[in-house]
């Protein structure tokens, strides 16, 4: 379990990091190509990460519809916080991210949605969501 917390604190500071360097980005080369940038580049990586690991090739007719609207879900992140980190400031930007992200969680495992283990609303995941509204107003106001 602490290696999964590890690699979930890694992957928020990645976050950060990004927004930032996504604004420094739009701001010298506009936000379309600021996101071909990151995309290229991530593609290159995945490529050689996916040829050297050699993972079996998989049906892809196994995944389910809705899972190939990742990457433009992507699209819609990176570019999200590209276009608004310049604007907002990169704390705004981010707080405002996390708390949609959850709220969207939250109704997501709820009902169960897209495969994810169902995990009914209570009042701790209540208290855990307005904690985080007040928390993002205090950042952005």
């Amino acid at each position: 379990m602490t290696v999964f917390l590890f690699i979930a604190v890694l992957a928020g500071i990645a976050v950060a990091l990004q927004g930032q360097f996504m604004g420094t980005m739009t701001r010298a080369v506009g936000t379309g190509t600021s996101v071909l940038i990151t995309y290229g580049i991530g593609a290159l990586v995945a490529v050689v990460v996916w040829l050297t690991r050699r993972d079996p090739a998989v049906p892809i007719r196994d995944v389910p519809w809705y899972a190939w609207s990742a990457g433009i879900l992507g699209l819609v992140i990176v570019g999200g916080i590209g276009f608004a980190t310049p604007r907002l400031g990169l704390s705004r930007t981010i707080v405002i991210t996390i708390a949609a992200q959850l709220a969207a969680a939250i109704v997501i495992d709820h009902f169960g949605w897209f495969g994810a283990q169902q995990r009914a609303f209570d009042v701790m995941r209540g208290a855990g969501m307005a904690l985080t509204i007040i928390g993002a107003w205090l950042v952005v106001r």
